[in-house]
């Protein structure tokens, strides 16, 4: 078993940035596959940016060059660099570790003012 605790988000303007963080209570270190999903108000959950243990990254095409996704592994934490917010970043930001087994955080609010 493992628990997942995002935090960071909060009221942005749009062009500003926020870090989130995800920790984990127990090591993340050999995690297959961890990663950032969000859901806007009336609309399906989304991956936003993923990475697996081969060291491999993704994003949405909605957030590349805007976001960044990155892993501590001595601290067993996940971030999520958000910059250059837009409005359509509103929404609860989940993270989601998987390893045969998939954990869910219970996500964080993240809403950005135009």
């Amino acid at each position: 078993q493992v628990q997942l605790m995002e935090s960071g988000g909060g009221l942005v303007q749009a062009g500003g940035s926020l870090k989130l963080s995800c920790a984990a209570s127990r090591s993340i270190t050999n995690i297959i596959s961890m990663g950032w999903f969000r859901q806007a108000p009336g609309k399906q959950r989304e991956l936003v940016a993923s990475t697996i243990h081969s060291g491999s990254i993704s994003y949405a095409e909605s957030v590349k060059g805007r976001f960044i996704i990155s892993r501590d592994n001595a601290k067993n934490t996940m971030y999520l660099q958000m910059n250059n917010l837009k409005p359509e970043d509103t929404g609860v930001y989940y993270c989601r570790i998987a390893n045969g087994i998939v954990y869910w955080g219970q996500g964080t609010r993240v809403t950005v003012s135009s």
